[in-house]
């Protein structure tokens, strides 16, 4: 498969399964090291290559349920290929500023990523849209059992498998769902019950992990702990923190509906009526109105549309939007492009939905 082809793929997670409305997506990553080899960190230019080049030959023969994964050095994908797979939540933003070699590889609908020589020699990932933790663990399982067949992973029976950082110790996984909370923004309770997980032992970060902000109303929900606890533990408490934070999004949601329906119209359609109409969108500007565009779908107050919130909210992201463009465009280009994918994607609803939905 081409490069373009891959890259420009429609990734797993943002299509629109039953149970995404509130959680837009799954993801369990696992963090791995060679035995007897030094941190990412602190290997030299030419170790971290002879890294580099063992686990890409493995993973390059590896195929996961019928799906291969295809290799890409980091030093061969151009910036904006780079910021593609960023923002597609492929590779991490640190891992550009990571040192020494790197490479990221993918399945052909990115459901399964792994990224070598970022914090730790090998990070793995699955990544699915909605509420789908145990099938990322089981995938992300399955492709970590092919990978330790044939490469000797740092590990203590005292201690489980050892991490660059101390808190991956033990499991070395990280679970977190995406979720999307804008009635719970609208009422003012985000806070109170996001900044309540932390004393669960939870993180809570925006869009793209630590130090990015929830733009979008999205909020990225992960266990801070792996040390003691079982996979089974990780996902089991994850889970039923993440069930009380959808009932407090949908009781929200009942709240708006039922006290401020006019006020709750108003601020969907207008959403809707700018997405469709607007000439200059900045990437803020568009997370914030297909975000309350997609509380007005979900709560069946606009017509659906035919591409998925993730797809347009990706697809109008800097990186994806040069891509789909083949071709970099500065600030207030980008703005143009934006605002005209968006009306376009928007124009394929039927004026017979819409005269149902209003």
């Amino acid at each position: 498969m081409q490069r373009k082809e891959l890259l420009a793929g429609q990734s797993a997670w943002l299509k629109e399964i039953s149970n995404s409305a509130v959680v837009l997506s799954s993801r369990v990553r696992l963090a791995r090291n060679l035995e007897n080899t030094p941190f990412p960190h602190v290997l030299s230019p030419e170790e971290s290559r002879k890294v580099e080049e063992i686990i890409s030959k493995v993973l390059q023969n590896l195929v996961i349920e019928g799906d291969q994964l295809t290799y890409f050095s980091l030093q061969d994908l151009s910036s904006i290929e780079q910021q593609v797979l960023i923002e597609k939540h492929l590779i991490s933003p640190g891992f550009l500023h990571s040192r020494g070699s790197r490479g990221v590889a993918l399945t052909q609908d990115h459901r399964i990523s792994v990224m070598i020589n970022e914090e730790d020699h090998i990070r793995l990932q699955s990544l699915l849209p909605g509420n789908q933790l145990r099938e990322c663990y089981r995938i992300a399982n399955l492709l970590d059992d092919a990978i330790e067949e044939q490469l000797d992973l740092a590990y203590l029976e005292a201690r489980g498998y050892l991490t660059a950082c101390p808190t991956n110790v033990g499991t070395g996984m990280r679970a977190s769902v995406m979720v999307h909370l804008p009635a719970l923004e609208m009422t003012k309770q985000v806070e109170q019950i996001l900044g309540s997980l932390t004393n669960l032992g939870l993180a809570v970060r925006g869009l793209y992990g630590e130090g990015s902000q929830a733009y979008g109303h999205l909020f990225q929900v992960s266990n801070q702990i792996t040390l003691g606890q079982s996979e089974e533990d990780i996902l089991t408490h994850l889970e039923a923190v993440t069930g009380q934070v959808v009932e407090h999004e949908l009781h929200a949601r009942e709240s708006l509906k039922n006290g401020m329906k006019l006020v709750l119209e108003d601020q969907v359609w207008r959403a809707r009526g700018t997405l469709e109409n607007a000439r200059l969108l900045t990437s803020e500007d568009a997370m914030h109105l297909l975000s309350l565009d997609r509380l007005g779908v979900d709560m069946e107050l606009l017509p659906r549309t035919t591409k998925t919130f993730p797809m347009l909210l990706v697809d109008s992201l800097p990186g994806n939007l040069q891509y789909i463009m083949n071709r970099e465009l500065d600030p207030g280009q980008r703005d143009e492009e934006r605002a005209r994918i968006i009306r376009e994607a928007l124009r394929n609803i039927s004026i017979q939905d819409k005269k149902e939905s209003e």
